[in-house]
C-alpha cells in the first residue's frame, strides 16, 4: 500500500502540473496583446496614405500648373513631406495626441518619449474614455504622421504659381504645429472638446480637408491673384500627370479611410466600399454637370469630381452605408463643381488649383451629410444620424465645422501676415512671369 501511495502521489502531481500549464497559458492570453493582422493592415494603410502625397498629390497638382512651374509645384509636396515628418515626431504628435486638456495636447511625447513597442496602444490612457487599439504606438504615430503631411500639402494648391519656397516652408511648418495638431486633438483625442461634443469625423473631413481648404482660401486672399488672372488662360501643362496623380490619390484613400478603422475588421471593409462608391458617383456627377453646363466632359473635370467625392466621404466613411455614400458622392460632385467654377468666379478669389473649391467645400458637404446618414449599426450608439431620428447630430456637425473654420482662418491669416512682414510671401513679378522652376530651384523641364 505504501508503495502504491509513493507511486500515486508523484503521478498525481505530474498530471495536475500538466493540466495547470494550459491554464497558465490561458491566463497569459487574457492579457492585451498586439494583433499581427491589424498591425499588418495599418502598416499597409500608412504606406497608402503616404503615397497620396508623394507621388499622388505632387503629380495631381504638378500636371495642372504651367510647365514653367511644374518642378516648383512637385517640390512643395516633397519638401512638406520631409519637413512635417520631422516636426511630427519632435512635437506635433505630442500636441495632437498627448492627453493635455480640451484644446491642446501636451509635451509628454516629445521625441516619442515613453513609447512602448511591446504592448497595444490606447489613446488617452488615464482619461475617462480611452480609445483602445490592437497595434503598437509606433504604427499609430506613423499612420497619423501621413495625415499631418498631406494636410499642409493640400494648401499649396491654393497659392500655386506665386509663393516663395522659403515662405511656403515656414508657413507649412508653423501651420502644422499651431493649426493642424491642435485641431487633431480637438476632434480625435478623448480629451478634445469636439470629441466630447460628439462631432463625427472618421478619417479627417474636418481635421484634414476643411482645415486645409479654408487655410488655402485665406492664403489665396492674402497673397493675391496670379499675374494676369482672370483674363489670362492658365492651361495645365500635362493632364496625364494629373490623372495619374488622381488615380494614386484614389487608391491611397483606401488607406486613409479604411485604415482609420484601426485594424483589419468589418468596419474597415465597409469604409473601403463606401469610399469607392462615393468617389465613382461624384466623378460621374461632376462629369455630367460639366457636360450639361459646358458642352463637353473634361479629363480635369472627372478627376476633380472623384477627389471631391473622396473628400466628402472621408468624415462619413466609418458611419454610413452604401446608400448614404451614393448620395454623398452625387451631392459632393455637383456642389464641388459649383465651388470650383461658379463660387470662385462669383467671389473673385484666385484659388489656383481649387484647394478650397474641392477640399473645403467637399469637406463641409461631407461633414454635414455625415450627420444625416450616420447609422448606429455601422458606427455604434454615438453615430446616430438624422435619418435615424437624431437631428441634433447635424447641428453638432455644423458646430465642428464652424469651430474649425474660425481657428484655421484666424491662425492662418496671422501666420501669413507675419511671414509676409518678415521674409515676404510672394515672388517678384519677373519671377512669376518667367517661372518659378528656374528662379527658385535652378532647374526646368524641357
Amino acid at each position: 500500500m505504501s508503495r502504491l501511495f509513493a507511486f500515486a502521489v508523484p503521478l498525481l502531481a505530474a498530471i495536475l502540473g500538466a493540466v495547470a500549464l494550459p491554464a497558465g497559458a490561458l491566463a497569459q492570453t487574457d492579457a492585451p496583446t498586439i494583433d499581427t493582422g491589424d498591425t499588418a493592415w495599418m502598416l499597409t494603410s500608412t504606406a497608402l496614405v503616404l503615397m497620396m502625397t508623394i507621388p499622388g498629390l505632387a503629380l495631381f497638382y504638378g500636371g495642372m500648373v504651367r510647365k514653367m512651374n511644374l518642378l516648383a509645384t512637385v517640390m512643395q509636396s516633397f519638401a512638406i513631406c520631409c519637413l512635417v515628418a520631422v516636426i511630427w515626431v519632435v512635437v506635433g504628435y505630442s500636441i495632437a495626441f498627448g492627453n493635455g486638456g480640451a484644446y491642446f495636447g501636451d509635451f509628454s511625447k516629445v521625441l516619442m518619449a515613453g513609447m512602448d513597442m511591446s504592448a497595444p496602444f490606447s489613446l488617452g490612457v488615464g482619461t475617462e474614455t480611452p480609445v483602445p487599439f490592437t497595434i503598437p504606438e509606433s504604427v499609430f504615430v506613423m499612420f497619423q504622421m501621413t495625415f499631418a503631411i498631406i494636410t499642409p500639402a493640400l494648401i499649396t494648391g491654393a497659392f500655386a504659381d506665386r509663393m516663395k519656397f522659403s515662405a511656403m516652408l515656414v508657413f507649412s511648418g508653423l501651420w502644422s504645429i499651431i493649426v493642424y495638431s491642435p485641431i487633431a486633438h480637438w476632434v480625435w483625442h478623448p480629451n478634445g472638446f469636439l470629441f466630447a461634443d460628439g462631432v463625427l469625423d472618421f478619417a479627417g473631413g474636418t481635421v484634414v480637408h476643411i482645415n486645409a481648404g479654408v487655410a488655402g482660401l485665406v492664403a489665396a486672399l492674402v497673397i493675391g491673384k496670379r499675374r494676369g488672372y482672370p483674363t489670362e488662360h492658365f492651361v495645365p501643362n500635362n493632364l496625364v500627370l494629373s490623372l495619374i496623380g488622381a488615380s494614386l490619390l484614389w487608391v491611397g484613400w483606401f488607406g486613409f479611410n479604411a485604415g482609420s478603422a484601426g485594424g483589419a475588421n468589418g468596419r474597415a471593409g465597409m469604409a473601403m466600399l463606401v469610399t469607392m462608391v462615393a468617389a465613382a458617383s461624384a466623378a460621374l456627377a461632376w462629369m455630367f454637370a460639366e457636360w450639361i453646363g459646358k458642352g463637353k466632359p473634361s479629363v480635369l473635370g472627372i478627376i476633380s469630381g472623384a477627389i471631391g467625392g473622396l473628400v466628402a466621404i472621408t468624415p462619413a466613411s466609418g458611419f454610413v452605408d452604401v446608400g448614404g455614400s451614393l448620395v454623398i458622392g452625387v451631392v459632393a460632385g455637383i456642389i464641388c463643381f459649383w465651388g470650383a467654377t461658379g463660387l470662385k468666379h462669383m467671389m473673385g478669389y484666385d484659388d489656383s488649383l481649387d484647394a478650397f473649391g474641392v477640399h473645403g467645400v467637399g469637406g463641409i458637404v461631407g461633414a454635414i451629410l455625415t450627420g444625416v446618414f450616420a447609422k448606429e449599426a455601422i458606427g455604434g450608439s454615438a453615430a446616430i444620424g438624422l435619418l435615424e431620428g437624431n437631428s441634433g447630430q447635424v447641428v453638432t456637425q455644423i458646430w465642428g465645422i464652424a469651430a474649425t473654420i474660425v481657428w484655421t482662418a484666424v491662425a492662418s491669416f496671422i501666420l501669413l501676415k507675419v511671414i509676409d512682414v518678415v521674409i515676404g510671401l510672394r515672388v517678384s513679378e519677373d519671377v512669376e512671369r518667367e517661372g518659378l522652376d528656374l528662379a527658385l530651384h535652378g532647374e526646368a523641364v524641357h
